[in-house]
């Protein structure tokens, strides 16, 4: 009986850590943080439509994870453009019509003095960063509101901000703007989606081994001073972050919403 009550408890506590016949889109999906949250949920037994601007190599990792026997689905567009959001949700209604989990994670940056920025580069920072999370959750909501999940909070909502929207960082002003409105947007939805079964949080990474950080990464002198300035004394890798995201979309965290949770090596706990 005692094995019997231990297997029973086994199998409960996995069934919160799985992720299994679950529908999850992921934005800005082949590259970085992005691609290795594709990866940890399609391991967690996931189906993800994935979206990113470049066709091609978008292709051929649909096809090298169809090799590898997961469910996948795609779609080339910049969220970053209006209407593009109703148009990635209409793909996903027509080919599965359903959703639980949706990951905003496209993002780039335009590193300069604030005084040098033009119009052109607020528009593109602003629209890639924050007016896709928002206008890809607003159009996911009907969907999100009938996740076919289990639990009373069902669908899952993750927004990848970063350290800059917490705290000053040498990312510049517009980065840490749009992910400062990120981190408002996550506890506004969180509060007003909750009644209607949608989780919303966000992670907030400092420096990761990714493209977008690799112009910085790849500076001896401003890796030494990240290094010096983080208490791990190390660069975060994409699979840490993605890790921590996968927690969010599971039933594990069937309790967490509205938060911002710093994935930064101490970073936000260094005080002076």
């Amino acid at each position: 009986m005692r094995h019997r009550e231990l297997a029973t408890k086994v199998v409960g506590l996995l069934s919160m850590w799985t992720l299994s016949n679950q529908k999850a889109l992921v934005t800005g999906g082949t590259k970085g943080i992005g691609e290795a949250v594709v990866r940890q949920l399609l391991d967690l037994g996931a189906s993800v439509f994935i979206v990113a601007r470049k066709a091609e190599l978008l292709d051929q990792q649909l096809n090298d994870y169809r090799q590898q026997g997961h469910t996948v689905e795609g779609l080339a567009a910049d969220v970053s453009q209006p209407g593009v959001a109703n148009n990635v949700i209409q793909a996903v209604r027509e080919r599965w019509g359903n959703l639980d989990i949706l990951v905003n994670n496209a993002g780039t940056n335009i590193r300069k003095p604030t005084a040098e920025y033009s119009h052109n580069d607020y528009d593109y920072v602003m629209n890639t960063n924050l007016r896709s999370a928002y206008e890809m959750s607003q159009a996911a909501y009907p969907l999100l509101r009938e996740s076919r999940s289990n639990g009373p909070h069902r669908a899952s909502i993750v927004n990848i901000s970063s350290v800059s929207g917490l705290t000053h960082t040498s990312s510049g002003s517009l980065y840490g703007m749009s992910k400062a409105a990120m981190n408002q947007l996550t506890r506004n939805l969180a509060v007003e989606w909750a009644s209607s079964g949608i989780r919303v949080n966000a992670v907030a990474p400092w420096y990761i081994r990714t493209p977008l950080a690799g112009p910085v990464l790849t500076n001896p002198e401003k890796l030494d001073r990240i290094i010096q300035r983080t208490p791990m004394a190390r660069i975060g890798e994409p699979h840490e972050v993605a890790s921590v995201v996968a927690f969010l979309c599971t039933s594990a965290s069937s309790y967490v919403t509205g938060q911002t949770i710093a994935v930064d090596g101490g970073l936000m706990a260094w005080g002076f």
